[in-house]
């Protein structure tokens, strides 16, 4: 069925760029993931036209990242998976303001921003994603959030037009934006900055670096904090005293370090780590009536 979809493709991008059967545990910070049918790096020009090839194929087709917020199932996903990486990672600095592709890591843009002397956004330094998959989930951590930053965000609508969003139309709240809801494909991003002492701000992410690198386990595959905050709660903290410290179904554990990540400690599939986070779920709300919502998002056969 992907024959006549992949002639065409191919007539349009680099091939190098279109990998077919291919292993998402390759694209996941989990390291889960069976293969998908389709996955197409494209670049900003030729990303309208690989969605619209999807469309007239009848094919569907899923945005991803770097895979660092993403539980793929173990049978893979069907269909197109079109990743959002470098090649769609053009960077300026102009003045205090940044605009940034979509492929763009946090990282980078905060490195960019130190150098030249602006603050605020030294709190997304370390979150392991891209900007496009930070706008969309309103990325945040250690007291900031993307919607400070944000000024505008170019995205690819339903129809293929490109629009310029606000930050007000981005309707941006706790882990969550428009732009899945309506369909939306972020293109870039215009972050706002202030002027700061490189000094500072550097010294200032060296800390916080050093908290992620003290209290987070980041020798394990994992994607970040895998529940979202309960209102008046700390996830982490339900799990831990619901007695969930180094709880483990296979290969997947609740981390030792700490409780709000589920980590790929041993070879751990995709079912496990779904078990385990079904697991956590139900027993703390059988102790704490809180039930625990997944920040992670989960796509593909399981």
């Amino acid at each position: 069925m992907y024959n006549e979809f992949l002639n065409e493709l191919k007539e349009k991008i680099d091939n190098s760029w279109i990998h077919v059967n291919e292993p998402m545990k390759q694209h996941t910070t989990f390291r889960v993931g069976g293969p998908a049918d389709v996955l197409v790096t494209p670049d900003t020009e030729s990303l309208p036209e690989v969605i619209a090839l999807c469309k007239r194929h009848s094919l569907p087709y899923h945005i991803i990242g770097n895979g660092s917020n993403l539980l793929v199932g173990d049978k893979g996903i069907r269909g197109v998976v079109i990743a959002v990486t470098n090649l769609m990672g053009d960077i300026l600095c102009d003045g205090e303001s940044i605009t940034a592709g979509a492929g763009c890591t946090l990282g980078q843009i905060a490195v960019l921003a130190a150098g030249n002397g602006l603050a605020g956004f030294e709190f997304a330094a370390g979150i392991p994603g891209t900007l496009g998959g930070a706008v969309v989930m309103n990325a945040g951590a250690y007291g900031g959030e993307m919607k400070e930053v944000i000024t505008s965000v170019l995205v690819l609508d339903t129809d293929g037009n490109q629009k310029e969003l606000s930050v007000e139309e981005l309707d941006l709240g706790y882990r969550h934006s428009c732009i899945l809801e309506k369909g939306y494909v972020v293109l870039k991003a215009k972050l706002k900055l202030c002027r700061g002492d490189v000094g500072e701000i550097r010294t200032k992410m060296a800390e916080l670096r050093e908290q992620r690198v003290t209290k987070q386990p980041l020798e394990y595959p994992s994607a970040g904090s895998t529940f979202k905050r309960p209102e008046g709660y700390f996830a982490g903290k339900l799990i831990m005293e619901a007695g969930l410290r180094g709880y483990q179904v296979g290969g997947a554990q609740v981390a030792e370090k700490h409780c709000g990540f589920v980590i790929n400690k041993d070879h751990a599939t995709a079912a496990d780590i779904l078990q385990l986070m079904q697991d956590v779920s139900d027993k703390v709300e059988a102790q704490f009536g809180v039930k625990l919502e997944p920040e992670v998002k989960m796509i593909g056969e399981f």
